[in-house]
């Protein structure tokens, strides 16, 4: 089976200002890297600032201001994961993560399980 040739930032300058980037990362994605990844290597002219512990919370980027966006509730779900009960996972992510605001690549933290 032939492997599937990754893009470059040539294909990404060639496509219609219309289409949105992000799918396509998405489609390009090797099932041994993470969403991160992906976005750091489509992106390497760019810098991020990542929480850390919460790569697997991410869930996209915003392309205007070039921060990355994680879901909250994922965040949490982390969080609980790693032995907090639900309640102190909401509080600390709140104060902790949440309320850290570390200059203007804060990453967004998108309220996604209403």
């Amino acid at each position: 089976m032939a492997k599937k040739k990754s893009k470059t930032l040539l294909d990404i300058i060639n496509l219609d200002d219309q289409e949105n980037i992000i799918p396509k990362i998405i489609d390009d994605m090797d099932s041994k890297e993470t969403y991160l990844d992906k976005i750091l290597a489509w992106f390497s002219d760019d810098e991020f600032l990542k929480a850390d512990g919460f790569d697997e919370a991410i869930i996209g980027i915003d392309e205007m201001s070039m921060r990355l966006i994680y879901s909250k509730s994922k965040c949490i779900e982390i969080l609980v994961s790693e032995g907090m009960d639900e309640e102190d996972a909401v509080e600390h992510f709140s104060f902790n993560v949440q309320g850290s605001y570390v200059g203007e690549k804060t990453p967004i933290w998108c309220i996604d399980d209403l």
